[in-house]
């Protein structure tokens, strides 16, 4: 009798999640990894219980998508096939001839070290928002619009009481009309994809009736909370000495450049400001991880390239709760066949991997519909700020490019430290891509977050946690 396969699940998301149960139900014991004190991910952010909220389903779609997934982590935990680790800030992922070993970072300081030994690893790391810089984007009361959804999720603060949603992409929907259901005034939507980028791409999202469903809910309760809408429009400048006080937008031509006389101010408080999403992929290039352009790359089964490791949801493809639920499954039939010596049979998941085809040719084209304006960098001027961290210009950028020789990313970093800050090159990398008329990528790093000195000096002596998983035969 032997010791039931060991996997590390890293991020506990709907893929991490999704993944967790189906390895626990099917002989693995799974230990989930992640820097959250609570499981949902971003997605199922669930507000603090000392906050007593006494409706928080309002919050959320999908809800009892996430009751399901709660209950089932709740039952494995207690049978014992699960352990779940909270607090845990992963920063590298070491292979080793038997095996894996996650370094982590424990609790809000991330100064303790500790360590997870597994037999694979699953990534479940999700993904990360992308901000288009323009002039005034780095003042007091301009956020991610992620960044206003997790505030409203997560501890139930409006960002602010007057509020403008605007950049690109699915998420400004659920944005706005959440900030306008808590009771902040949103004073304008401005999305800077055109209707027409939706038409031709009619046939794969009629393909998807539900999600057409959600939108057209969202539209609705916009329509509800009488939200203006300015469709092929962009922010052009957000204004305020201490603070936001207002922003000028302005309509977009057929080409993508500000159209002459289209400009307006709108006062508010808050911008709230996104166009698009990214995969993480910081824990797969350490691992030597291969990918396509900025996302992991999987086969059918989820596996990478690395022997032992799998990957699901956002961190293969940006594509939403939904695929990211499809993934975490197959990858965790995947593993529970692999790990156990049996023949994986695609069968068992064959309802999963429709649902996953489907969403991925879905999220094609509404990845095509929302791209960024093709002129957007137009809009930076030479003292926007671009690389937050290191406090680097937009002319700096220019300048390294046309005075200096530069010709790609990774000499504009070297000549002007755009990237090299705390986020390192998160916030700013799609920008100085842009602006040095680069295609966007991932930069591989050694390590997934900052790291202690003091914790590599002791690397091999962390504390490895008591799991909660027993010895099983």
């Amino acid at each position: 009798m032997t010791e039931r396969p060991h996997l590390a699940v890293i991020g506990a998301g709907p893929a991490g999640l999704a993944a967790t149960l189906a390895a626990a139900r099917h002989g693995v014991r799974v230990t989930l990894i992640d820097s959250a004190p609570e499981a949902g991910g971003q997605f199922y952010r669930q507000p603090a219980a000392g906050l007593g909220a006494r409706r928080p389903e309002a919050l959320h779609h999908q809800w009892r998508v996430w009751e399901r997934l709660r209950d089932g982590l709740d039952r494995h935990i207690t049978a014992g096939h699960v352990a779940h680790f909270r607090d845990h800030h992963v920063w590298f992922v070491e292979r080793r001839p038997e095996g894996f070993t996650v370094h982590a970072l424990l609790g809000p300081e991330q100064e303790r070290p500790a360590e997870v030994r597994a037999d694979a690893v699953l990534l479940a790391t999700g993904g990360y928002e992308k901000v288009l810089p323009f002039p005034g984007w780095t003042l007091p009361g301009v956020v991610t619009a992620g960044g206003a959804q997790a505030m409203l999720k997560g501890g139930l603060v409006l960002a602010g009481r007057t509020a403008v949603v605007a950049g690109t992409g699915p998420l400004l929907l659920p944005v706005a009309t959440g900030l306008a259901a808590a009771g902040a005034h949103v004073a304008a939507l401005v999305e800077s994809a055109r209707p027409r980028a939706f038409v031709r791409r009619s046939r794969a999202l009629a393909a998807q009736p539900a999600k057409l469903a959600e939108g057209a809910q969202y539209a609705a309760r916009l329509l509800r909370h009488r939200v203006r809408t300015l469709v092929h429009h962009t922010v052009v400048q957000a204004h305020g000495d201490d603070r936001l006080q207002a922003v000028t937008v302005a309509a977009l031509d057929a080409e993508g450049r500000v159209r002459p006389g289209t400009r307006r101010r709108i006062a508010c408080d808050t911008l709230a400001v996104g166009h698009g999403m990214l995969p993480h992929t910081d824990l797969a290039h350490g691992l030597g991880c291969r990918t396509n352009g900025v996302a992991v790359h999987v086969d059918h089964e989820q596996r990478t390239d690395v022997p032992g490791v799998w990957a699901a949801g956002e961190a293969t493809g940006i594509g939403g709760a939904a695929l990211s639920l499809a993934e975490g499954h197959i990858a965790g039939r995947s593993v529970a066949a692999r790990l156990t010596g049996a023949e994986p049979d695609p069968r068992v998941w064959a309802g999963a991997a429709r649902t996953r085809a489907a969403l991925r040719r879905f999220f094609a084209a509404i990845d095509d519909a929302y791209a960024p304006p093709a002129h957007w960098t137009e809009q930076i001027t030479d003292d926007t700020v671009v690389c937050r961290c290191e406090e680097v210009t937009g002319g700096a950028i220019r300048q390294a490019m046309t005075e200096l020789g530069a010709g790609d990313v990774r000499t504009v970093k070297l000549l002007t430290r755009a990237g090299m800050g705390w986020c390192q090159g998160r916030m700013c990398g799609s920008a100085v891509a842009g602006l040095a008329g680069c295609p966007e990528t991932t930069s591989p790093r050694p390590f997934a977050r900052p790291v202690p000195l003091g914790v590599l000096a002791r690397a091999g002596e962390a504390e490895i946690p008591k799991t909660s998983v027993p010895r099983q035969t």
